[in-house]
């Protein structure tokens, strides 16, 4: 018999208050989702449905009100939507700072981190501090970091969300080439939604607050896939409609 695979993240009737009993603030409502390993998930929603706090509960930097999570054995790592560099640190230092904290040898940490600046193609930058480097290599170098760690599961918070269109599309295609490398599993929070089409495997999409799942897209477009292709506009325009009908019925 061939054995089955577990997810790599459970959720499980994930619920999420905030505050006191009559004024409680309900965040997310009865969440069950699977995430299989090495798969990139896009979690897709209006502001406030509770996708950042469904990514810091999987982080386990915040707990559910009820429901349960399950990582197994596998390591998650989490990057914002700020790069959230050491201003005092080279680009090579804010690579090693997990390595060190972890007690890896110098020459190791160093490798180590020159390896994975290479990965993010930005080698000719190591020693740069982050004020010499722009917005896009500033969250290339957060992504080395957290790839330090050496987690199973990247949890990615609107990382590109403050960047501008092209330095975002460059970095759709780095971020999809480390991810086939390494095989990470992948969860990725975002409101634009042609980028979750663009980079998922699936798009699961979020109603207003209490955040809950009404819709699942599996996006089934061959890889590499660009921004402004046809497949990724229609499949973007149908999403955008449905995720229009949340926003208005979270209006009323």
């Amino acid at each position: 018999m061939t054995a089955v695979a577990l997810p790599a993240v459970k959720l499980d009737h994930v619920t999420k208050f905030y505050g006191t009993e009559g004024n409680a603030l309900h965040a997310l409502d009865a969440i069950s989702l699977d995430v299989a390993a090495g798969e990139f998930v896009c979690l897709l929603g209006a502001s406030g449905c509770g996708k950042s706090t469904l990514l810091n509960i999987v982080a386990g930097l915040d707990r559910p009100s009820a429901g349960t999570i399950d990582t197994g054995d596998a390591h998650t790592t989490l990057m914002f939507q700020e790069s959230a560099l050491f201003p005092w640190l080279t680009a090579r230092g804010n690579v090693e700072l997990p390595l060190k904290i972890r007690k890896v040898a110098r020459a190791q940490r160093h490798s180590k981190a020159n390896q994975l600046l290479e990965l993010v193609n930005l080698s000719a930058f190591a020693g740069k501090l982050p004020h010499e480097l722009s917005g896009g290599m500033r969250q290339r170098v957060a992504l080395a970091r957290a790839l330090a760690q050496e987690a199973d599961v990247l949890l990615m918070d609107e990382p590109f969300g403050a960047l501008d269109a092209m330095t975002r599309d460059v970095l759709h295609e780095e971020l999809e080439r480390v991810w086939s490398e390494t095989g990470l599993t992948v969860i990725f929070v975002t409101h634009n939604v042609r980028e979750a089409v663009r980079l998922g495997d699936r798009v699961i999409l979020l109603s207003s607050r209490p955040g809950r799942i009404v819709e699942e897209y599996p996006i089934g477009i061959a890889r590499p896939r660009r921004l402004d292709s046809f497949d990724v506009a229609g499949l973007a325009a149908t999403i955008t409609d449905r995720l229009k009908d949340e926003v208005r019925r979270h209006g009323h």
